[in-house]
């Protein structure tokens, strides 16, 4: 089948989905340097700038992939909602699907956007594909799930009106695996510039990749490693944390400041894609979940499915599988660099002064692993 991706940022979407056997026709996006990155990676196909210079799509495009941008959903944003102006770039997308009638649409987006605007994003999302004649089911889907230390929750949403989402989203399920408790035995992530409201802490994992901090600095969180060295990954390392092949985005941007770490933060998880695509090229059998109904007053769930102003919801978890990550301790190599001394104090700093619960010894080993940067 034949995709064209909106809004495709450097390819994850549409990476996800070439490696499941779909053949990318067309990709777009508004940014400069992503494009230079589209065209280098997916030479066969036709790539354009903003969506809203699309009269159509090509023909036989069979599916239609969109990570559309977040930065008015997520809980790092304005939260202004789907209408936000960012966001509200998405009403471009349905235009141009009411003209093309592409059999089925792939979304992907932060998993704040169920609550954000009192759900009304969501709402939005799901009233403008029934409008189209749409069936829909979405999920929110960790990317810890395929077997990546990267604690990255997503919606992913699939509408179509010639195959049963359902078939897709909900035929693989293998249950939340059980929690353990964050031990400085196992490397620990966490969000190095942040510190007082929440920073992020991830059992020998990443928390997930972001394209700017809190502070307005593109850059990776932080791990805490049981030899008690305090290190970041480099932009390689999380590109494979992202699914990508090392070095992806590497390429001579001609800018002040790479716009590296904001593309991979920004990027669809590739193998979280790749499972969806294998399931639209082989639906299966939704796994036998509890269902129930879903008033339109209610909160929107982790996942759920509809028609016609129908709606359900499905109790499944965010894992369709249980592949165990490896260690992050696999990951780490020479690239990665020690967080600086003033870095480590402003966190330190912050998080002293913040009411937020540590594990046990996590302050300590930070204040001794500050205390050595600065010799």
């Amino acid at each position: 089948m034949k995709v064209a991706g909106l809004y495709a940022g450097i390819g994850g979407f549409e990476l996800g989905f070439q490696s499941a056997g779909f053949e990318t026709l067309l990709l777009a996006d508004k940014d400069e340097s992503c494009r230079a990155v589209l065209s280098a990676r997916f030479p066969g196909a036709r790539v354009e700038g903003d969506v809203s210079s699309l009269s159509e799509l090509p023909t036989g495009t069979a599916v239609v992939t969109a990570g559309f941008p977040c930065q008015n959903l997520s809980m790092a944003g304005d939260k202004a909602g789907i209408g936000g102006a960012k966001s509200g770039d998405v009403d471009k997308m349905f235009e141009l699907l009411a003209r093309s009638h592409v059999p089925t649409l792939a979304l992907e987006n932060v998993y704040f956007m169920l609550s954000v605007d009192g759900g009304r994003a969501m709402q939005s999302l799901v009233n403008r594909v029934e409008d189209l004649g749409y069936a829909w089911a979405y999920r929110v889907v960790d990317t810890r799930s395929f077997g990546l230390p990267h604690r990255r929750r997503r919606v992913f949403m699939i509408a179509s009106n010639e195959i049963d989402p359902r078939a897709v989203l909900f035929a693989d399920e293998a249950g939340r695996p059980a929690e353990r408790k964050l031990s400085l035995e196992r490397p620990i992530g966490f969000y190095w510039t942040e510190g007082r409201s929440g920073i992020g802490l991830a059992d020998d994992a990443i928390p997930p990749l972001k394209g700017g901090s809190g502070l307005g600095i593109p850059s990776a969180p932080a791990v805490l490693f049981p030899d008690g060295h305090v290190e970041m990954p480099s932009l390689e390392g999380c590109e494979r944390l992202q699914g990508f092949e090392p070095g992806w985005t590497a390429l001579p941007f001609e800018l002040t400041r790479s716009p590296r770490w904001t593309m991979v933060g920004n990027a669809v998880s590739v193998p979280a894609s790749h499972w969806v695509a294998s399931r639209l090229a082989n639906p299966g059998t939704p796994v036998s979940s509890a269902i129930t109904s879903l008033a339109e007053s209610e909160r929107w769930p982790t996942a759920a499915f509809g028609q016609k102003g129908i709606r359900s919801r499905v109790e499944v978890s965010e894992f369709p599988f249980s592949r165990t990550p490896p260690s992050l301790e696999t990951f780490r190599d020479e690239s990665w660099k020690p967080l600086s001394h003033r870095a480590l104090a402003g966190f330190y700093t912050r998080a002293v002064e913040g009411s937020l619960r540590f594990p046990d010894g996590f302050l300590a080993a930070i204040k001794k692993a500050r205390d050595s940067a600065s010799r």
